[in-house]
């Protein structure tokens, strides 16, 4: 993990974490110029390196100012920005009513390298509006808190990601910020890039296995394919719900929906680091997605409570970790349905047996 390397200020972040392999590497890179946006690279080099221009990057013109060396060593490469944030309430009878959004890329950013752990490799990227009127964030924020992985394995804390060491946990944390309504409710708004050649699909996948994560049965991954439909690319990962409470249980739970994906018609908001990579290809033939993540519903009471919102999501390569029964769910199963089916066996056995031996106690009439 590298803070804003060859740049020895902190007034801005650029948090590069590089994962090699015998035969490749994976580059993510994590930035609050602009809009919060993660850079995901995949090369076919385990000796490829990152390349930053900070003067250019921190300019008005940054196309080109971000790079992999070598160029021709990369496979893959996608963008996920988080743009906005909506909030609006169910107001009756007057139906729904919007409050001005709040702009990420119109927010003031702590410096990440305060929150940086090289050990726990983990770092948070928190922030407020540079200005609030309304006073929202008076004694609040939004944050970002990055994990990286080394190794597969099991998040500990609700809602329990599967991961491997190809991802990465994002988590959007809301703490504090004061709601404008009674009732209100969150939106974050966000968006994807491709590169030509790739697509956007959200898929569901619903499961009647809850061990990891109580009451919730279904899974979202927003998955970027070939066109040629070979396998996936990248995905972002998440289970529905979110969580109220800093040490969650599944009493907290916040209903999570996604709000169907489409392409954008629009150009990304000012994020330097998308621009910086893709240049001019983000204009002519990179695709942009948009996608609208809402919290709250029939118990979105939870925020107004308790002030504390967490969505919990993963980000890799390749094909979405995919959740299996546990041996000690297995074993349960087993014990369940086997029970039944021995005790019948041995009830027929028995009661086999005591028909031959009723009938064998009497001779033969001759």
């Amino acid at each position: 993990m590298q803070y804003n390397p060859g740049w020895n200020g902190s007034s801005v972040n650029l948090l590069h974490v590089r994962a090699v392999g015998p035969q490749d590497s994976l580059h993510y890179v994590w930035s609050s110029i602009g809009a919060p946006t993660v850079l995901l690279v995949a090369t076919q080099s385990p000796s490829s390196a990152l390349r930053v221009n900070w003067t250019q990057l921190l300019s008005p013109s940054p196309a080109g100012a971000i790079w992999i060396e070598p160029p021709d060593s990369v496979v893959y490469s996608t963008a996920v920005v988080f743009t906005k944030l909506f909030e609006f309430s169910e107001a009756k009878p007057l139906g729904e009513l919007f409050y001005p959004t709040y702009d990420l890329s119109e927010f003031s950013w702590d410096s990440l390298n305060h929150t940086l752990n090289h050990t726990a490799l983990t770092a948070e990227l928190s922030g407020v509006p540079a200005t609030d009127p309304g006073g929202g964030f008076a004694n609040g924020s939004l944050a970002f808190r990055v994990t990286a992985y080394e190794a597969g394995g099991r998040e500990g804390r609700l809602p329990s990601l599967l991961h491997t060491a190809d991802s990465s946990q994002l988590e959007f944390l809301l703490a504090g910020v004061a709601p404008r309504g009674n009732s209100s409710r969150f939106v974050l708004e966000v968006a994807t890039v491709e590169e030509a050649g790739a697509v956007r699909r959200l898929r569901s996948e619903r499961s009647i296995d809850d061990e990891y994560t109580p009451t919730i049965f279904e899974v979202l991954s927003l998955v970027a394919e070939s066109q040629n439909g070979s396998s996936p690319l990248g995905f972002l990962q998440w289970k529905a719900t979110a969580y109220g409470s800093r040490s969650p249980r599944r009493e907290d739970g916040i209903q999570c929906r996604a709000q169907g994906l489409q392409v954008a018609n629009w150009s990304l908001p000012v994020s330097s680091l998308v621009q910086a990579y893709f240049g001019d290809s983000l204009g002519s033939s990179c695709t942009i997605s948009a996608l609208n993540v809402s919290f709250g519903g029939e118990e979105g009471e939870v925020y107004q409570e308790k002030r504390y919102l967490s969505w919990s999501v993963l980000l890799g390569f390749g094909e979405p970790p995919r959740d299996t029964f546990s041996p000690l769910v297995i074993s349960i199963t087993a014990v369940a349905l086997g029970t039944p089916l021995a005790m019948l066996l041995l009830g027929s056995c028995l009661v086999l047996l005591a028909q031959r031996r009723r009938y064998s106690e009497y001779e033969p009439i001759n």
